[in-house]
């Protein structure tokens, strides 16, 4: 908290003796960039159809809940504690949403399927270019349907039965997380080399995007400010990158 100005520790200071209504509503205003910004990274790989204004309310609640839960006396910045709270809040209602259309995902049924006897015939990895011709779509439409499945999975494997803090009854094992198992570490550093190798094989404008995106956590109008290009056409490299990417993700998933 010591990064912060005198007005600012003067705010909080009311909102956590006395949630002063004033208060609330300065801290509210000085940290809703960090909604803004975990709705723009989110809503990357979620299809037009989900409202951004839908995705927007969800990371307010993630953020008032934040701001009723901290502890400034903890040794813990309120940012990094409130993008956890955004995020999560985020998350979870698209979790309990189908938002993924049946129609999308009847097309990934095909496009997945197409991909596999390509693959079987062409023995290495098909190209999107490849795949549309299969299925008979455009292939920026292979991109997209794709990436939003595969976003869709992610989230659904995310939600692990078992998480709940709050278990009632039944039996459960308590995994040692530091335990490192020799044959998960052989196959982890297995699905990295082949991650690295995919990587390598990405060109420049999609390695660089991956970094920015995954690494440097910029959002997409940022990385296009930094590579003076649009956001659509940054969207279009991502997609792109993360289709020629996808098998290998979801070995990591």
């Amino acid at each position: 908290m010591a990064e912060l100005t005198i007005e600012e520790n003067t705010y909080w200071a009311k909102w956590v003796d006395s949630r002063d209504a004033q208060a609330g509503n300065f801290l509210v205003k000085r940290y809703m960039p960090l909604v803004s910004y975990h709705v723009q990274r989110i809503s990357v790989n979620l299809p037009k159809s989900v409202s951004r204004d839908d995705i927007r309310s969800l990371g307010m609640m993630g953020l008032y809940d934040a701001l009723e839960k901290f502890d400034p006396k903890r040794d813990l910045k309120f940012d990094t504690y409130a993008s956890f709270r955004i995020r999560g809040a985020i998350l979870d209602g698209l979790r309990k949403e189908d938002w993924l259309p049946r129609s999308t995902r009847e097309k990934a049924k095909k496009i997945e399927a197409a991909i596999e006897r390509l693959e079987q015939r062409l023995m290495r990895y098909a190209t999107a270019e490849e795949v549309a011709n299969e299925v008979q779509m455009g292939e920026e439409e292979v991109y997209s349907v794709m990436n939003e499945h595969f976003y869709a999975n992610v989230l659904s494997i995310d939600e692990q039965p078992g998480d709940s803090e709050d278990k009632e009854g039944g039996s459960f094992a308590i995994k040692d997380d530091k335990a490192v198992i020799p044959e998960e570490k052989v196959l982890k550093n297995e699905i990295l080399e082949e991650m690295a190798e995919r990587i390598s094989q990405l060109n420049e404008k999609e390695q660089l995007v991956i970094s920015l995106f995954y690494k440097e956590e910029l959002t997409l109008t940022e990385i296009g400010e930094v590579m003076g290009l649009s956001t659509s056409r940054i969207s279009q490299i991502h997609s792109k990158a993360i289709f020629k990417l996808r098998q290998s993700l979801e070995k990591v998933l």
